[in-house]
């Protein structure tokens, strides 16, 4: 188990850092132009590094097993863990220049053809349970809760501009500014709040403090008495004592409410997508993601998220094993889906 300090130092002071030039002497973080060189191939990223991409969310798991597959032998391959959302880590991917995609939602049918026209074959596999929190300032004196009418009435496309002050959403709510911070639309979590909040996935207000660096989005909220804004529960949870987090339909987020299915819409699976032809021509990529699978459930729980029961992890395993690719999801959001529902269609795939 790792300790309290170190824990802390890669989820909290580390990641206020720019990953671009964060540089450990194991899981080194790179930036995505950086991790791509000579990755060119729809095979995968050549040479014997591992190249990872994509989500925010996923990054603390994904970053946290290769810190520890890495501490195993100093000989195993360098892993670069890099951040560009969800969606910019599946155009890297699906151009073959990388392994691994992170992402915090499904592959979308867009990204599904643009990965069949660029003959990149991947294996979907579920990591991790996570929520989307809904938070504010510890000053805010005057918000507890929130439905998800009002977060409509603050997120949809046509409040941009209009809806600018916090009396606009609730009436017994001062005359703030209302300041807002979320993620940027190659975000995974952007894509699936949006749709969550209001129907569809692209409608969103743009005059708001976007950044794909979650770590970002909560020194925003933490420094601003009027400010409001959503990202991955484990953030929330990393610094509850910078920020307050809002019943969503009078539920809270929290890992319980999570694993019982009360958070909803806002409790989602977490993927990681596997290119399968590099699987087989790099031996070191196959035997990570096979550590990842079997021994990653413990450092999910340390990095702050849900581990998923040890029958979904198996299935995982069996996937990677007879080289299952495709999506059990078809390119759909998968709003209000439990984990019980997540292990019957990986049962049934």
């Amino acid at each position: 188990m790792l300790s309290t300090k170190r824990r802390n130092f890669f989820k909290g002071s580390a990641w206020a850092i720019s990953l671009s030039v964060l540089f450990f002497g194991v899981g080194c973080q790179r930036p995505p132009e950086e991790a791509a060189n000579g990755a060119v191939s729809a095979q995968g990223s050549t040479g014997t590094a591992i190249v990872v991409d994509g989500s925010s969310t996923v990054y603390p798991i994904t970053n946290e097993i290769a810190q520890e597959y890495q501490l195993l032998d100093n000989r195993k391959p360098q892993i670069d863990v890099a951040v560009s959302g969800t969606g910019g880590g599946f155009r890297r991917f699906c151009a073959g220049e990388t392994d691994i995609n992170n992402a915090s939602r499904p592959i979308s049918k867009s990204e599904m053809e643009t990965c069949k026209t660029a003959g990149v074959r991947y294996i979907e596999l579920p990591v991790a349970y996570d929520a989307i929190a809904v938070v504010v300032n510890p000053e805010n004196d005057w918000a507890e809760d929130i439905t998800l009418e009002e977060l409509a009435t603050i997120w949809g496309r046509e409040a941009e501009g209009q809806v600018t002050s916090w009396n606009q959403v609730r009436s017994t709510w001062p005359d703030n500014p209302l300041n807002l911070y979320g993620p940027g639309e190659d975000s995974g979590t952007f894509d699936y709040f949006t749709e969550a909040v209001t129907g569809d996935a692209g409608n969103s207000r743009t005059d708001y403090t976007a950044s794909e660096d979650d770590t970002l989005l909560v020194r925003g909220v933490s420094r601003d008495e009027n400010g409001l804004g959503y990202f991955g529960y484990s953030y929330y949870e990393e610094n509850t004592a910078q920020l307050t987090a809002l019943a969503v339909n009078g539920v809270l987020p929290s890992r319980e409410t999570t694993v019982s299915g009360e958070y909803q819409p806002f409790a989602r699976p977490l993927f990681i997508y596997v290119n399968a032809d590099a699987l087989d021509r790099k031996p070191e990529l196959r035997s990570f993601v096979e550590y990842y699978l079997t021994h990653g459930r413990q450092f999910v729980k340390v990095v702050g998220y849900v581990a998923l029961p040890d029958e979904i992890y198996n299935i995982a395993y069996e996937h990677l094993e007879d080289r299952k690719v495709g999506t059990v999801f078809g390119g759909e959001a998968q709003l209000k889906l439990t984990i019980e529902e997540l292990l019957q269609k990986e049962a049934e795939f």
